[in-house]
């Protein structure tokens, strides 16, 4: 797999607390040079960002991050608020404290009323594989599936790990066929994007990519 194919996949990142417009609009004018999937950026900065590449760049942004506990109304707001802002992909966050106190439908329902609030934009659902146990992964494979959300991505990059290849292979053997699989967190050589691709990761999210192909 060449380097190209991989920048195919990658949703370029920037989601650090102290992102400024200079840094935002670099990372666009990278994913925009090298043809990444998208740009994932703060909820604050896609009206801007939207503006400025004018369509030559999906822009993705985050709802309910990073810890997911936010209510349900809240998140829908949010998410309303970045498409009607330009947003075409939404990566949300579980609420990770309903899992471990088995409210399943309560997951379900919301990331049913989060893909409606998307209309028809792709969602994500981040369910933080670091906190979960192989069960709790196995079962938001089911919820994620039956919710018919777009994508199952592993982590926020926020907390106490990140993507890891096992849990690639573990989503791949549970989740729907209808569902893919973003891997995110700690991404850091092509050798381990080639690998999370060839598991059955779509999308990649990370920082480093472009930033080891910009300077090789």
């Amino acid at each position: 797999m060449d380097v190209n194919e991989i920048l195919r996949h990658v949703d370029h990142t920037l989601l650090l607390q102290t992102a400024a417009w200079d840094e935002i609009r670099q990372i666009c004018d990278d994913a925009v040079t090298y043809h990444t999937a998208s740009v994932c950026i703060p909820p604050s900065y896609v009206k801007q960002a939207c503006e400025y590449v004018r369509g030559r760049t999906a822009v993705c942004t985050v709802i309910g991050f990073p810890n997911g506990y936010m209510t349900t109304r809240a998140k829908e707001y949010e998410t309303r608020d970045a498409i009607e802002n330009g947003a075409s992909e939404i990566d949300m966050v579980i609420n990770i404290g309903w899992l471990k106190d088995k409210k399943y439908d309560l997951i379900e329902d919301e990331i049913r009323i989060l893909k409606a609030a998307c209309g028809g934009k792709i969602l994500k659902v981040i369910i933080e594989t670091c906190l979960l146990t192989d069960e709790e992964k196995i079962k938001m494979c089911e919820i994620v599936t039956r919710a018919e959300a777009d994508y199952i991505k592993t982590s926020t990059g926020f907390s106490s790990g990140g993507a890891v290849f096992e849990d690639i292979e573990l989503f791949a053997a549970n989740v729907g066929a209808n569902v893919k699989i973003k891997a995110a967190g700690g991404i850091s050589s092509l050798d381990d994007a080639r690998k999370f691709l060839k598991l059955g990761a779509d999308r990649l999210g990370t920082s480093r990519i472009v930033k080891i192909v910009k300077n090789s």
